[in-house]
């Protein structure tokens, strides 16, 4: 039985400057399995963060192919090093903007995050602005 969930096959990324082209990734192929922790190591620069956006969806490859075997496709998401939060939004608004984006905020999804953020021990933080909060509590908003 395959329990591969991704496989990642040839990924290269390059960018190119006025200076010329950057290969910032370059043919990494990796199989993820059900249950497994993968951790991404390596020194600064060397792709971690760019493949991880093309995994993501923020970026698009160059080349290669993102294969997930038993389903369709999925969204993946992952903690950016520096978090995105709007400062002129206070956090539940920072958290609905994707729904908002996408026209799919209903009462019931706004509910829910709330509930979220409840369970995250952001309940006194809902409606105050990013500044307010410590940098854990803008990554549990992330």
């Amino acid at each position: 039985m395959n329990n591969t969930i991704l496989s990642i096959k040839d990924i290269k990324k390059k960018y190119f400057t006025k200076s010329g082209e950057i290969t910032a990734i370059d043919n990494i192929s990796l199989d993820i399995n059900e249950g497994e922790f993968i951790a991404i190591v390596g020194p600064s620069g060397c792709g971690k963060s760019t493949l991880l956006s093309i995994l993501s969806g923020l970026i698009d490859k160059s080349s290669g192919e993102i294969i997930y075997p038993n389903q369709s496709k999925k969204k993946l998401g992952y903690m950016l090093q520096q978090d995105c939060l709007f400062p002129w939004l206070n956090i539940l608004d920072n958290c609905l903007i994707g729904l908002k984006i996408e026209k799919n905020l209903t009462k019931e999804k706004k509910e829910r995050v709330i509930k979220l953020l409840e369970l995250y021990g952001l309940k006194d933080f809902i409606y105050k602005y990013p500044k307010n909060l410590s940098g854990g509590m803008r990554q549990r908003v992330v």
